[in-house]
């Protein structure tokens, strides 16, 4: 379909459906004109649609359209169904309908325990287009002389399950009449708000059969999947008509019984009815965060209900680009973790988390952790998309980047201890960070022109905060938020002074945007950003820094400062010694939050002390990155310990297991203990630099560059190191070696052999 103007009206049930409810049309698909040559379907919703074509779902995509600021974009969705219909017999009579669901413009968001911030009703819209052979077209399109009525999905919501009686069935996916069915009409929809999609759709990504069902101290059933995952259980069974089968779920266990604190208010509890045939329940229109489900009303055995069982996991279908393992089996497993948790958060927005009463897109966490993002998967598209929604929400609050995007706080009133939402260092920073990670992943400025404007609306919002002396330390900060010496009731009560951090992410963002300015050839703009960044820095060093000391003189300060390059190098260098000296007396236990955390290895090596970032990487005692590993978990956690050595649960209000921001620390192991960076944008140039440590023996990165494949083994062989490297066609590696010296090759594999790293040191 060339023209992307949305005309089909949107319609909902013209009088009051319980649940889930579907709308329909009959059609005939008349060959008189030939042959059909090819059949198209467009769709979206105020809500979740899975549309019907021909008695079965039209495609594996769940949650369509996906989420957006829906008040100026909602996405739209195209299916080809031309192999659908041509399977259909000549002159047979073909179901058009779609199924509609809550989601997130209709459904609870947040903790506050309402929703349909968005929208008061469910309604889809869609236009099916057909060709024949002799150039006819004939277009089918909602409209009021649809029907609609019940399915057999009774309650549906994200953060609270869903509801499927199997005794309803679908008739209402097959030609005849329909019992409950009644008349539809049309709802006022701006047209101008629908958007074809540009982003990866939502999937199913991996199923996974339980592997342990037992009975819990207080006699109820809990089956282990074996792995914290995102998505939902699919139930095969018969049994009597009427049976209820309830599954809850949850991410860990406390005192071998469901541990659900941590869902806050979400049910998230799934409701079986059976049909008194074989039946096959699997609820698309809600998902969980869980590892564990607890299950009720089964009659069976043990054995039958882990044979009836299988979790489906979802997620936005990304493909997989980057890879990294190691000699150091802890260490993969955290790898592993984090790959498991950023799939679980990037449904159709990148979250927070998965399976609270929240599953927000917070700007603060994306900031962090996406150059990591970026190198494990092809998040281009995604990413890109999502910063749209970012640039809209600044548009309609005076330049600011809103704590999560899309913006449902907006809606609310302030939040408990902050107030109104303002521009926040790190958060709102992420309107510039995000599309720079971008840029240095794949190496294309077409991000970089499209959030420019957002860019500069962010920075110029931040100058008309700062203080007479040119310091950013006059509103609400996040700053070291989660900082692991803070109380659980007050995650934001960090060491790091507020204005030293925001100063400092404040002083980053100018810099890149002067850079992006220079990249694009907007001269004005970037003598007025160089000029903001210079500004910036020299408050910092006159109020912040006295004696080789940094404000608040905590790791994350010198941590930040180092990384961002706001010091001037004698400063720099007795920042790296104070930052080592407290990383030693912190017993290389981690002791940065959101802030510090995703650069911290990285000062450190900038500075030459390398072997004080591997010890704080490989920690096994808590706080630190492994710490969770050896308690069993399979993702990145909220908290250094959402799980406490004793097993038991964080009390803070905020303990989620699945986050995925305090795992960017891979974004170092890729470049470093791997050695695999980008020496341009987008890997036109590869930096080969592997800095051994820790005890490791050998270590191996690979990335599907834009260019094709790159890959980086390196291994301790005696007194040498051993490199080995693959590069792809048209580009140049430079390899730098641990004595310092580097060489340059060109595409194609190659071995190179240098004095071991503790030789060279």
């Amino acid at each position: 379909m060339g023209d992307t103007t949305w005309t089909a009206p949107f319609i909902t049930p013209a009088s009051e459906v319980r649940g889930a409810p579907f709308v329909r049309t009959e059609f005939r698909v008349d060959t008189t004109h030939g042959p059909l040559e090819s059949a198209r379907l467009r769709v979206t919703a105020v809500g979740v649609v899975e549309p019907w074509l021909a008695g079965a779902p039209v495609s594996d995509e769940l949650l369509a359209p996906g989420w957006t600021s829906y008040e100026w974009r909602v996405r739209s969705v195209e299916h080809d169904v031309t192999e659908r219909l041509r399977a259909v017999r000549d002159g047979d009579p073909v179901v058009l309908a779609l199924h509609l669901g809550a989601g997130w413009a209709l459904g609870r968001l947040t903790w506050s325990g309402e929703g349909a911030y968005y929208g008061s009703e469910r309604a889809g819209s869609a236009e099916l287009e057909l060709r024949f052979a002799d150039g006819t077209v004939r277009t089918i399109h909602t409209d009021d002389t649809w029907q609609a009525g019940p399915t057999s999905t009774t309650a549906d919501d994200l953060y609270d399950g869903q509801d499927i009686d199997a005794r309803l069935g679908t008739t209402w996916a097959h030609p005849g009449p329909v019992d409950g069915a009644v008349a539809t009409r049309t709802v006022a929809v701006d047209a101008a708000r629908v958007v074809p999609s540009q982003t990866p759709p939502v999937r199913p990504l991996d199923e996974i059969a339980p592997v342990a069902v037992w009975t819990s101290p207080s006699g109820r059933t809990i089956v282990d999947f074996g792995v914290n995952l995102v998505g939902w259980v699919r139930l095969v069974t018969t049994g009597t008509a009427g049976t209820t089968v309830e599954l809850r779920h949850a991410e860990v266990l406390e005192h071998d019984e469901l541990g659900v604190r941590p869902l806050r208010s979400a049910r998230a509890t799934d409701r079986y009815t059976l049909s008194g045939g074989a039946d096959v329940f699997e609820p698309r229109f809600t998902f969980h965060g869980f590892r564990y489900a607890e299950v009720r009303g089964w009659t069976g055995s043990d054995d039958e209900l882990r044979a009836a069982l299988t979790a489906v996991r979802i997620g936005s279908d990304l493909r997989r680009t980057g890879h990294f393992r190691s000699s150091h089996e802890l260490l993969n497993t955290f790898h592993d973790n984090v790959v498991r948790g950023m799939q679980g958060n990037f449904v159709s927005v990148p979250t927070d988390c998965p399976q609270r009463d929240e599953r927000l897109g917070w700007t603060g966490d994306i900031a962090a952790f996406a150059p990591t993002a970026s190198f494990l998967f092809d998040t281009r598209d995604f990413l890109a998309d999502w910063l749209r929604d970012v640039w809209l929400e600044q548009q309609h609050q005076d330049g600011i980047v809103p704590f999560v995007v899309p913006d449902v706080l907006k809606f609310q009133p302030p939040l408990d201890g902050i107030g109104p939402q303002e521009s926040t260092a790190i958060w709102s920073d992420a309107a510039v960070w995000v599309p720079w990670a971008l840029y240095q992943a794949y190496g294309d400025t077409t991000v970089l022109a499209e959030q420019f404007d957002s860019m500069v609306a962010h920075l110029r919002r931040v100058t008309s905060l700062l203080s007479p002396e040119g310091l950013w330390d006059t509103v609400f900060q996040f700053a070291d938020w989660l900082d692991p010496d803070a109380p659980p009731e007050d995650p934001a009560a960090a060491k790091a002074d507020t204005g030293v951090v925001a100063t400092a992410c404040a002083f980053r963002s100018a810099t890149i945007v002067a850079d992006v300015a220079d990249l694009l050839g907007h001269a004005a703009e970037a003598s007025e950003f160089r000029g903001l960044a210079t500004r910036l820095q020299d408050a910092f060093r006159t109020h912040y820094v006295t004696d080789g000391r940094i404000r608040s003189d905590c790791t994350t300060v010198y941590t930040l400062a180092i990384v961002f390059g706001i010091l001037d190098a004698d400063q720099e260098r007795q920042a790296g010694d104070r930052l080592a000296e407290l990383v030693a007396a912190s017993g290389h236990r981690i002791s940065t939050g959101f802030a510090g955390t995703p650069f911290i290895t990285d000062a450190l090596t900038r500075t030459g002390y390398v072997e004080d970032a591997y010890r704080l990487l490989l920690q096994t005692e808590c706080p630190s990155w492994l710490y969770p590993v050896t308690m069993g978990a399979t993702t990145v956690w909220e908290r250094w310990d959402s799980m406490l050595p004793d097993g038991t649960i964080n009390p803070g209000e905020m303990t989620s297991f699945n986050h995925y921001a305090l795992g960017a620390v891979a974004d170092w192991m890729h470049r470093t203990v791997g050695g695999l960076a980008p020496l341009t944008p987008g890997y036109d140039e590869v930096l080969v630099a592997p800095q051994p440590g820790g005890g490791l023996t050998w270590a191996e990165t690979d990335l599907e560059t834009p260019h094709g494949r790159a890959a980086v083994r390196w291994d301790l062989d005696g007194d040498e190191l051993c490199i080995r490297l693959e590069v792809p066609e048209a580009v140049t590696a430079t390899v730098r070696l641990p004595d310092g010296t580097e060489r340059q090759v060109g595409a194609g594999e190659h071995l190179i052999r240098s004095p071991s790293v503790a030789a060279a040191r």
